[in-house]
């Protein structure tokens, strides 16, 4: 049959193409259209699709969860972090039927040290393969507003750690553990570490090589890695406390890895491994993150400011600076238990490396274009 030539066309784009528009194509819209994209083999047209769903509200949202069957963990990635900011989410999706889940324990502690209360948790995550049977555990951070920084009566505290201030951060992925080594040499083909070990945190990384894995990872799956900015971090820490650590008030080298002999009115017990533990041995927090407190510290994207005056109030990186010094977060093996708090700050220059520098790696929940 003959084509009319007098009816618009519709533009092959939309459905998968990459060529131009022809002068007289017509962009297939509405709901329509948006099938049409998620139909196309080309995974960036299905992720711009999903966005538009957004607009054609329960039809688009069905459209949305069926594209959480897809093979694609890129599209089922985009699919999720979309349905994340709605509460259609929270109220009628049965999410441990697309994403896994993991259950966990979450204690708090008092002076003695005894376990004072032990709370049962779960959250989401996602599989990174990095090839070599070799995988990367991201888990679902939800979105909140927090106090960061801390507050004025807090034993240890200094002044670049205020004012405190209200911080509104978007739902996100973070690393389940700091990068091990395994991890590392997936990625880079070599182990900078001074303790040897494949589930050990990898350090003697300088900022400057935590971007550059992220960068690596970006290309390898499709996903815009990054390091959490530092307000992602003490909110990722925190899990929703307001105490020095996650594990409330006290701390101890039973469930962290750092120096405690001194115990700076934190821990009791003098304790100091001198060196790294393998990720994941002590507890998580309730969001279930390991290895916050000690262990390794981690670098932050921000660069290095005296006080919060100014900070963004959005969980973004704080870009703004003159010098090469980036935020270091957490507290390592060599740290006493105060550097190790919720609100605690460091810094180096970003090309220097130290057996107590680590990371771990974030990727943005907010839409498939973040």
């Amino acid at each position: 049959m003959t084509e009319n030539q007098n009816q618009p066309r519709e533009y092959e784009a939309v459905l998968g193409g990459q060529n131009p528009p022809p002068i007289d194509a017509a962009v297939l819209g509405g709901i329509s259209g948006v099938k049409s994209r998620l139909a196309s083999p080309i995974v960036e047209v299905k992720i711009a699709a999903l966005s538009e769903a957004l607009k054609y509200g329960d039809a688009g949202l069905d459209l949305i969860i069926g594209v959480l069957q897809e093979e694609s963990m890129l599209v089922k990635f985009a699919a999720y972090s979309l349905l994340q900011t709605t509460e259609y989410l929270k109220e009628k999706l049965p999410l441990h039927n697309y994403l896994p889940t993991f259950e966990f324990d979450a204690i708090t502690v008092n002076f003695q040290p005894v376990k004072n209360s032990c709370n049962r948790h779960y959250a989401h995550f996602f599989p990174e393969d990095l090839g070599n049977e070799i995988v990367l555990e991201m888990v679902g951070i939800p979105g909140g507003t927090f106090m960061m920084g801390s507050p004025s009566n807090e034993t240890g505290r200094y002044d670049y750690e205020s004012p405190q201030h209200p911080v509104t951060v978007p739902a996100f992925f973070a690393g389940k553990y700091p990068i091990t080594q395994a991890q590392w040499q997936a990625m880079m083909g070599n182990n900078p570490s001074n303790f040897k070990g494949e589930k050990r945190p990898v350090e003697n990384v300088s900022w400057d090589d935590a971007v550059e894995f992220c960068s690596q990872l970006w290309q390898k799956t499709g996903k815009k890695y990054r390091l959490l900015s530092e307000a992602e971090w003490e909110y990722a820490c925190r899990a929703g406390t307001t105490t020095a650590f996650h594990f409330g008030k006290y701390i101890t080298t039973e469930i962290a890895n750092y120096d405690a002999s001194d115990p700076c009115g934190y821990t009791a017990g003098e304790l100091y491994r001198k060196e790294t533990t393998d990720v994941g041995i002590f507890p998580p927090n309730a969001f279930g993150l390991y290895d916050m407190h000690g262990n390794v510290s981690e670098w932050c994207s921000d660069r290095w400011n005296q006080n919060y005056n100014g900070a963004p109030t959005d969980g973004s990186s704080w870009e703004t600076g003159t010098d090469d010094y980036r935020v270091l977060r957490g507290g390592c093996w060599v740290s006493e238990c105060i550097r190790c708090r919720c609100a605690s700050r460091g810094a180096s220059s970003a090309g220097n490396t130290f057996s107590g520098n680590g990371f771990r790696v974030a990727v943005a929940s907010l839409s498939p274009s973040s």
